[in-house]
């Protein structure tokens, strides 16, 4: 193989291990190469597990030495989030005040389904502390930096795993989603990112956020994201709000394309200031839904309302989170949560249930709104990634991450499947990101209009690392 064999993508390594051209230990050999080799300059790790991975990887081996792989990415090396519950593993969420002597003592559901797949853990990647803002770093990891220029953002909270995949680090990646957390840093870093609908891919343990948290995959093509989703999403019991097994395979009829689909186009959301490459980059993919038979039509979804609505529910869930924490556990917290969780705190009960009165409404016009469309595409977000040396990327116009990340957190109130992928560079070299939505349950027509427009891909995105 060549020396790029960490970029190969994770339906062709099963394609390798079948034809005997390649074994998942040659796999995981070179995907914790390029660990060592680039996850200095990144840090997009909190765990790395050499010798589970290798251990895992011997045994993936040996199954398709026999012909007898255990699932459909059997072998393939992953990342999880550190939010995930894995066994053996402590998950510190970004924390000072979380010790690392708190191993799992089980899976997780998304971690379950992957080990039961046959998959191998290359580690936990990065977060923000309690996963609560757009961006990856924390006061236990640190800055996350993004592997098209280190100097940018990774974007977050899945930063670590967005970070990671653009580096060439494992084919495959498990994020979490609580208001763009998977299409942020996939954006920003140039990957795939999937936002399930809601309840598609069970979430445990119980977070306090609101059911805004979606876990889905990340990628670096659409092909294996949509693999991956079908390992993951299963139910489990532990999550009450778990949908029912899709009886249709993420990853069949991928390639049956779009003509005459009716696609809303709507590039600022109504009131969101875009960049102008941002915007010429999405002008250009609207073209081309065109020119693959959808009906594209200018068009605003009916959002009004929706970016107090998410803040009050945020706020709550942020400071549910570090509710009981000490004064002693605060100062070693990031500030920033402190100060939204003191926000969080004056909420009262008839604020926040008129909030989640104003979500079903939303979410109501919204599911009326697909009575009209199938897709909406949009920007994943109406900027490039930003400085390493700023939280906020217009301190004068900006309150919290979410203002400067509109066409996200949105789908995460009307629980709908939402896919970033990469739609071009900016002029000076920071990948672009095209979301398309789509209604609740059909992560199938995301997932065909992402291969269209990915076919038409001038270019192949990987960052200038080596």
């Amino acid at each position: 193989m060549t020396r790029d064999l960490h970029f190969v993508p994770a339906h062709e390594l099963v394609e390798l291990y079948e034809r005997k051209l390649l074994s998942p230990v040659e796999a995981t050999r070179a995907a914790l190469d390029r660990i060592a080799a680039v996850n200095p300059r990144i840090n997009a790790f909190v765990l790395i597990d050499e010798v589970g991975a290798l251990e895992q990887a011997r045994a993936a081996e040996a199954r398709w030495r026999r012909g007898e792989p255990r699932g459909q990415l059997d072998g393939v090396p992953v990342t999880l989030k550190d939010q995930a519950m894995v066994q053996g593993w402590p998950s510190r969420r970004g924390s000072l005040v979380i010790g690392s002597d708190q191993p799992a003592t089980a899976d997780g559901p998304e971690a379950a389904r992957l080990r039961a797949d046959g998959t191998v853990f290359l580690g936990k990647t990065t977060t923000p502390e309690n996963g609560w803002k757009g961006l990856t770093d924390s006061p236990l990891t640190g800055i996350t930096r993004n592997p098209w220029n280190i100097e940018l953002h990774a974007g977050g909270s899945s930063g670590g795993a967005a970070a990671a995949l653009a580096a060439g680090i494992g084919a495959l990646a498990v994020g979490g989603d609580g208001g763009g957390f998977i299409r942020i840093p996939a954006s920003f870093c140039g990957v795939v990112g999937l936002k399930p609908s809601f309840g598609r891919v069970p979430v445990y343990p119980p977070n306090p956020f609101a059911q805004l948290i979606h876990i889905g995959p990340m990628a670096r093509n659409v092909v294996d994201a949509a693999l991956l989703l079908d390992v993951i999403a299963q139910p489990d019991p532990r999550d009450w709000l778990s949908l029912p097994a899709d009886r249709r395979a993420s990853h069949a009829g991928l390639d049956h394309g779009i003509r005459g689909l009716r696609v809303a186009y709507s590039p600022t959301l109504g009131t969101a200031r875009v960049d102008r490459d941002v915007r010429a980059a999405l002008d250009t993919a609207a073209s081309r839904f065109v020119e693959f038979g959808a009906i594209v039509e200018g068009v605003d979804p009916p959002l009004g309302g929706v970016r107090d609505v998410f803040a009050i529910l945020w706020a709550v869930g942020v400071a549910r989170g570090i509710h009981g924490a000490t004064d002693e556990q605060k100062a070693q917290m990031d500030p920033g949560l402190v100060e939204l969780a003191a926000y969080g705190e004056t909420i009262g009960v008839m604020e926040f249930l008129a909030a989640q009165a104003e979500r079903s409404r939303i979410a109501t016009d919204m599911a009326r709104f697909f009575e009209l469309f199938d897709l909406l595409l949009t920007p994943t977000t109406p900027i490039p990634a930003f400085s390493i040396e700023q939280q906020l990327a217009d301190p004068d116009r900006d309150r919290w991450w979410f203002d400067w990340a509109p066409f996200s957190y949105p789908f995460n109130i009307s629980h709908q499947p939402a896919i970033t992928i990469p739609a071009g560079l900016t002029a000076d070299g920071r990948p672009i990101g095209m979301q398309l939505v789509g209604p609740r349950w059909r992560e199938d027509l995301v997932l065909r209009a992402a291969v269209a427009f990915e076919k038409s891909r001038p270019r192949l995105f990987r960052p200038p690392l080596d």
